[in-house]
């Protein structure tokens, strides 16, 4: 699982890590973050309680590890949208993404993680405007790039609470016409 913060290096480390992502992920998908316990990860993980420690100093710089790398798979799907000259495909994509790992980004976006979710997706999206930014146009790149971010992150997280399902393409074509097609039309 990738990740934006720097991780072990240690083979041994490593796979305690990723023991540690996986489990919050599995546990997160039964239940929202606050009713998850550190022993509960540590078990899940087949990891000692003392052994969590090691590794993060609390169950929400755990879930900060976890979102930092699943925000920024997302975001490598999502910020081409804004790049291509096929933009319903790419948000096709994106949402297909989801759709794949909805139990997942449901208890990420919607759950009592999502306010640190949210957070991370807006640093990480500044970044990426800061070392890719173009510069020149009407609207600053970063304000473009966080602005779509924020919109497309509350336009998932609406997708994934409604009772209704509505379809990938659907949403794509909501996306696109909200967010997207405004975003590329300025300048």
């Amino acid at each position: 699982m990738a990740s934006l913060i720097s991780g072990p290096t240690d083979a041994r480390q490593v796979r305690t890590r990723n023991s540690l992502l996986d489990a919050l992920l599995r546990l997160l998908e039964t239940r929202p973050f606050e009713q998850v316990t550190i022993r509960e990860i540590a078990q899940e993980a087949g990891i000692g309680y003392a052994t969590f420690f090691r590794h993060h100093p609390s169950k929400d710089a755990l879930l900060h590890d976890l979102a930092a790398g699943q925000i920024r798979e997302l975001l490598d799907r999502a910020l081409p949208i804004l790049l291509t000259t096929d933009s319903r495909q790419s948000c096709i994509a994106l949402f297909s993404y989801v759709a794949e790992r909805r139990e997942l980004w449901t208890a990420l976006l919607t759950g009592g993680a999502a306010a640190t979710l949210k957070q991370e997706f807006t640093d990480q999206a500044r970044r990426i405007a800061e070392d890719q930014g173009t510069g020149g146009g009407l609207i600053p790149d970063e304000l473009r790039v966080v602005f779509s971010v924020s919109a497309t992150v509350e336009i998932l997280a609406w997708w994934l609470k409604q009772d209704v399902a509505f379809d990938v393409e659907r949403m794509a074509e909501i996306l696109d016409r909200l967010v997207v097609g405004p975003s590329l039309a300025i300048d």
